[in-house]
């Protein structure tokens, strides 16, 4: 099965990276998008589908990668690839300093406690003019010279891509990513036999951070722009939501959700001004037929399959 997946995956990079040779610049924005989101919805998914833990306040790492860059490249004068290494770093850093009080709480208090330090976050980057720009953000951050098209930054997209699958899936297929869903199914069976469950989820927490930072460094690039939305709670929601409807307990779940979001809206949005409503309803009957995501759904019905033979 594990083979067969990989051909699966080489068969879809393959189909990605042929996507510039349509000549379609929508489609190159449209795959590029996508794959910068579905990084930061599998960045959240190693919190929510294989630690049990459910954060509101996400989007503060992928804010805090987008503004990393910006002022590093902008004004620090750092080359695009240092500044998106420090932004993963400082993610990390900001995501261990915040999951420090986070994990010390459970469920539904832990969910509040990451909103709360979004928010904060937030309300810096808003209020920091001299620094951040607040609400007119920071403007005109230009592709790197090597990088100096849509179409050699979709492909830099797509290697960082792939790699943030390679390692993501090797660290949940690890003995580490076992205890991370032995922890998400009894914690506190797994504390009883002696293993840190603070100590383990607080890991999650910083690796899920710097990988939603990255994330965010490379949108700062794409959209040649840092502005405090980026930092929202409706991003949070957004990324949540994308999560759950691809399937939180499958591995590529989040990139399906990923994918099926942002085509509905880019679709929704060309056709009424209404989009909201029409995309709400999609998404509640999507969630209603696929109560255990896109992925979940499909994968349920291939072990029927296979069982009835």
């Amino acid at each position: 099965m594990i083979k067969n997946t990989n051909w699966v995956l080489i068969a879809v990079f393959a189909l990605i990276a042929l996507v510039p040779l349509s000549g379609s610049r929508f489609y190159v924005f449209l795959i590029t998008d996508i794959m910068i989101f579905a990084i930061f919805a599998l960045s959240l998914n190693l919190l929510l589908g294989y630690t049990g833990l459910i954060s509101f306040g996400h989007a503060a790492y992928f804010g805090i990668g987008v503004y990393t860059c910006a002022l590093l490249i902008k004004k620090a004068g750092f080359d695009f690839l240092i500044a998106l290494v420090v932004a993963g770093v400082f993610g990390a850093a900001s995501a261990m300093i915040i999951g420090f009080f986070c994990v010390r709480l459970t469920k539904i208090y832990f969910a509040m406690l990451t909103l709360a330090f979004s928010q904060i976050v937030w309300a810096i980057v808003f209020k920091w003019n001299s620094l951040t720009g607040g609400d007119n953000g920071i403007m005109g951050i230009d592709f790197p010279s090597y990088l100096d098209s849509k179409v050699l930054f979709f492909y830099f997209c797509l290697g960082v891509f792939i790699l943030s699958i390679v390692t993501l899936r090797r660290i949940v297929n690890s003995p580490f990513g076992r205890i991370l869903m032995t922890i998400r199914d009894n914690p506190e069976r797994t504390e009883f036999i002696g293993i840190n469950v603070k100590l383990f989820q607080l890991l999650a927490f910083i690796i899920s951070g710097s990988v939603a930072s990255i994330a965010g460094g490379l949108f700062c690039i794409f959209n040649h722009s840092a502005f405090p939305d980026y930092l929202y709670w409706p991003v949070s929601a957004e990324v949540l939501i994308m999560t759950l409807l691809g399937g939180k307990y499958n591995f590529y779940g989040p990139m399906i959700g990923s994918a099926t979001l942002i085509y509905l809206r880019m679709q929704s949005t060309s056709y009424t001004e209404y989009w909201p409503l029409i995309l709400g309803t999609m998404l509640c009957l999507l969630l209603f037929f696929f109560p255990n995501g896109i992925a979940g759904f499909f994968e349920d019905r291939i072990n029927k399959w296979r069982s009835a033979k």
